[in-house]
Order: C-alpha cells, then structure tokens, then sequence
C-alpha cells in the first residue's frame, strides 16, 4: 500500500522552497528576514509572560517559519486550477476581500490551513486576487488583456499531472510531493521577459500598474512573502539602519499592549529591469517584502468597533508620517479596551479556554467560565487572527504601485462571481473563530464533568 505524506508537510517543503526561492530573487528579503528574527528574539527576552503564552498555544515553534505570500491572477481558470493546487497542501480558501473599495481591480481571498493542528505545524498563507477585467472601461484594452491572458498557461504541465494523481489517489507519496514542490514553483517564480511589447505594457500600466503586473508576463509570481514579527513598531523603526527602505505608515490598529487583528508594513517595490517582446528595455516595479504583527481575532461586535474607529483615525491621521500617524490611531483607540479580561467580558475577542495544572485536579462545583479563570482553574488565551483586513490589503498594494487608485472600480463587491470563478465557496473567517472557542469551552467543561 502506497504511503502517503500529510498535506502539512507539502505545505512545509513548498513554503519553505519558496521562501528560499524569494530569498534569491530579493536578497534584502534575507536582510528582512534576519532583522525580524533579532527583534523577535528580544522580545521574547524582554517578555517571558508572551513567551509564555506562546508556549502554550503551540505559536513558539511555528514562530520562525511563519509566512504569508500574495500573488495575482488573471483568469478564472487560473484562480479554479490554483484552488486545486493549495488542495494538495492542506490550503482552503478563507475569506472574500473586495479590494475595489480602494481603487484596486481585484478581489481576493486567502488559501490558508484551516484546523488547529495544520496551523501550529506550519501557518502558510497566499493571499490569492483575481483581476476583474470587467472593471475596465476601456472596451478595446479589456478585450487585448482577455486575449494576452487567454494564451498562456501559468502551470507546468507536470504540476497539472501531479494535481490530479494527488485528486485521484487521494495523496501524494514522498517522491512526488517532492516533484509536486519543484514543479509547482514555477508557476511563483519571477521572469524578466515580459510577454507583450512595451506599448501593450504601457496602455495596460496606464490603465492601472497593477493590471500591467497581471497581464504581461509569464506566470503571477510571488510578489511578496511576509514573516511574522512580535514588535512591527521596532521592526519598522530599523528598518532604515540595514539599508530597507519602508513604506511611510504602518497599516491597520496602532500599537496596543493587547494587539488586535493585523498590523502590516513593508519595504518599497523593487524597480526591476525586464525585455518586452521586440527587445525593448525598461523596468516593472511590484515585488517587495512585507512585515506583520498578528493579534487576537475579533468578534464581530468587536470588528465593528474596530472599523468604526480605524475610519475615524484615517481620517484623522490622513498625511502624517508615521509616528503622527500611530499617535492619533492612539488616541481614537483609545476607546477599544486594551485588556483581555475586557475583552473577553465584552465579547469583543474570541479566546480558546483550558484548564490549568490546578484545574486538572478541581473537584469543586462551580461551572460559571469566569469565575473559573478568576480561581486560577481556567484559561483563556486569545486566539491569534489568521487571515487579512481589505484595507490594510489595500493600503499594501497602492504603497507599492505608486498609490495608484481608480474611483471607478470602487463599490463592486461580487462575491458569488468570485465563488464561481473559484470553483467553491469561501469559508467564513469569523465562523472558524466562532467555532474554536465554542469547541474549547466545550472541552473544558466536559473535562470538569468527567
């Protein structure tokens, strides 16, 4: 009987071939990667009570390989075959993002592992956008792009070959996940011939740079990967002292002793010298490298919340390099407790709850989750936000196309066409969450019965 190799551990031989991958197509991603590794382990000195809980949550070890990558695609063939190919690493479309809310033509979701066991054994993520040609108003320039698109093929056709052995067997032995690996990441890397000559390029970069990126080249390639950092602020803050340059502000909630969801900086988009088509010169600028601090998830009472004062504190804050920028974010979220026994209380956050080392030996009657964790019997640990946020999405994309925008693609959200083009639903984040917590007050109860 053929052994087969667990989904999670493709998905580790792939994240790791493509972070090695990056490294030399962008050597100040290595840079960035050992920065945030110097940060991460002072912080970790400096706070044992993170450390800790770290520890307990299984998030210590996978600390280090952590990353997410983003790429974008331009037909709905090519998002339904990429589905198939995230299938063979354990990897599910989690979440819609209508990144047209910021002037972006795309709209996006996240292949990512879903259980908690794939997560703490290697959490990687693609942040996967399909561009929406049907927002170009240009009727002969949305035609051309279909037609460039319609001629390529972005997968080897070994990665085809070993998706469906992977679909028909139900796995994929130790060999060929190997193959699998060499073969699907050809279609992540980087190509300097453009497909298209440079007046096509142009008039499509014209259009907007990110349908330029999309349509003229070979394959998506991997436009960023993204390690995890425990202190964004220090990481952006030293960023400038090993020769990365950063975007101006970092995206999303302002620093808290508690973070929430998502913070995201980067360093600018490389300008890249490519060949088009007639042996023309010039240069594409898209691929960067990419830094975020993770929180706790929020429920949805607390994303309201969130939204509601991200939008007043961008507002606020419009203009303002970044150490103005987080000061005013402060200020206005101020009104977001900052603790988790508030946030918890509140319903603001989701946690997973455990019982101690006394509570394995409890033997009293009381049932009431709070009064537990008050008797040192139970704990609740926030649950670390595993996905994105659209306008810090947004807020990456446009610093590293020029803040390119159109308000004409704004407010078309088409969730049912991207499901379609997709080939399946998207899994509901906030759901994921909902059901984690639920399960672990479940167990934690059983287990005081028992």
């Amino acid at each position: 009987m053929t052994a087969f190799i667990s989904t999670d551990d493709v998905r580790d031989r792939f994240s790791k071939a493509m972070s090695a991958m990056y490294q030399e197509e962008v050597p100040q991603y290595t840079t960035l990667l050992d920065l945030v590794a110097t940060v991460n382990q002072e912080t970790l000195d400096a706070q044992p009570a993170l450390k800790h809980r770290l520890e307990t949550q299984s998030e210590l070890e996978r600390l280090s390989v952590e990353r997410h990558g983003a790429i974008r695609v331009g037909t709905e063939a090519e998002l339904a075959m990429l589905r198939r190919l995230f299938a063979v690493m354990g990897m599910f479309p989690v979440g819609y993002y209508d990144l047209s809310e910021a002037g972006v033509p795309v709209h996006s979701t996240a292949f990512r592992p879903i259980d908690d066991a794939a997560l703490a054994r290697n959490p990687f993520r693609v942040f996967t956008s399909l561009l929406r040609l049907e927002l170009i108003e240009n009727d002969e320039l949305r035609q051309k792009a279909a037609g460039i698109l319609a001629k390529r093929d972005i997968f080897t056709a070994g990665a085809r070959e070993l998706i469906a052995l992977y679909e028909s067997q139900g796995g994929l032995d130790d060999a060929q996940a190997d193959a699998f690996v060499e073969e699907a990441l050809e279609t992540f890397r980087w190509h300097q011939d453009a497909t298209v000559d440079i007046a096509t390029y142009q008039a499509l970069h014209d259009e907007h740079r990110l349908i330029a990126d999309v349509v003229c080249f070979r394959g998506p390639h991997i436009n960023h990967l993204t390690p995890r950092t425990l202190d964004i602020d220090e990481v952006q803050r030293r960023m400038p002292l090993v020769g990365i340059n950063p975007k101006a502000v970092i995206e999303g909630p302002p620093p808290r002793k508690r973070p929430i969801l998502l913070r995201q900086t980067s360093f600018k988009a490389l300008e890249e010298t490519i060949r088009f088509a007639g042996d023309a010169q010039g240069t594409h600028t898209a691929r960067f490298g990419e830094i975020e601090q993770r929180g706790v998830a929020l429920t949805p009472k607390g994303r309201e919340l969130y939204d509601r004062l991200l939008t007043q504190g961008r507002k606020l804050s419009a203009g303002k390099e970044n150490d103005a920028h987080q000061q005013v974010m402060s200020e206005v979220f101020v009104d977001f407790p900052d603790d988790d026994a508030a946030l918890r209380v509140e319903g603001l956050a989701f946690f997973h709850y455990h019982l101690t080392e006394k509570g394995l030996d409890y033997q009293g009657q009381e049932r009431d989750l709070e009064r537990l964790i008050d008797q040192g019997v139970v704990e609740a640990h926030p649950i670390t936000y595993e996905d994105f946020l659209p306008v810090s999405a947004a807020g990456i994309f446009q610093s590293n196309l020029g803040g390119d925008t159109n308000g004409a693609y704004a407010g078309n959200a088409n969730r049912d066409a991207f499901e379609a083009a997709l080939g399946a639903p998207v899994t509901d984040e906030l759901a994921l969450y909902a059901e984690r917590e639920k399960r672990s007050k479940q167990q934690v109860l059983a287990a005081l019965n028992a």
